[in-house]
């Protein structure tokens, strides 16, 4: 069997988006802030991603909170975030590459290297990571800047784009 691309998986929404009831597990009301957690679909972080302008920055967390106040929910899940924002980038890699169809997949490209992890992180597993979101970032006017074996964007808070 073939492995889907990033762009099948992408538009493969299966049972989401959802929102899942919190309420009767204590630990997670505590951890997510509320009793309702909200599981957005792929696209939903393709959309919101998308809307980052030349030059200003989000973060993962802001896309998150974000998404929750659109559904009303205490907060969004944060491993389908990192996992949906990680295939956004894949995505748009191969449909700027050329690995998939126009035909099939005729989306423009996304900065996908404007969406940082949260503290100004730069994402490890982004493709080309850490050089190729590092490279796209300096090239925007972001210093960047090492903390051990992780890289962050200087004063990322000052180029913070509105989202909505």
């Amino acid at each position: 069997m073939a492995r889907k691309t990033a762009n099948e998986k992408l538009h493969s929404k299966g049972d989401l988006p959802k929102i899942v009831d919190l309420s009767d597990n204590p630990d997670y009301v505590k951890r997510y802030g509320g009793t309702s957690l909200y599981v957005a679909d792929a696209l939903q972080y393709d959309a919101i991603m998308a809307q980052v302008p030349e030059g200003k920055l989000t973060t993962t967390d802001r896309i998150r909170a974000l998404l929750a106040a659109r559904a009303g929910t205490d907060a969004t899940c944060p491993l389908t975030a990192g996992i949906f924002t990680n295939l956004v980038a894949a995505a748009s890699v191969e449909r700027q590459d050329g690995s998939v169809s126009k035909e099939d997949y005729p989306e423009p490209p996304i900065a996908w290297w404007r969406t940082l992890k949260k503290d100004g992180e730069i994402n490890p597993k982004y493709p080309g990571a850490p050089e190729e979101q590092i490279t796209h970032l300096r090239a925007e006017g972001h210093h960047i800047e090492q903390r051990g074996k992780r890289f962050f964007v200087t004063d990322y808070e000052s180029a913070l784009a509105t989202l909505s």
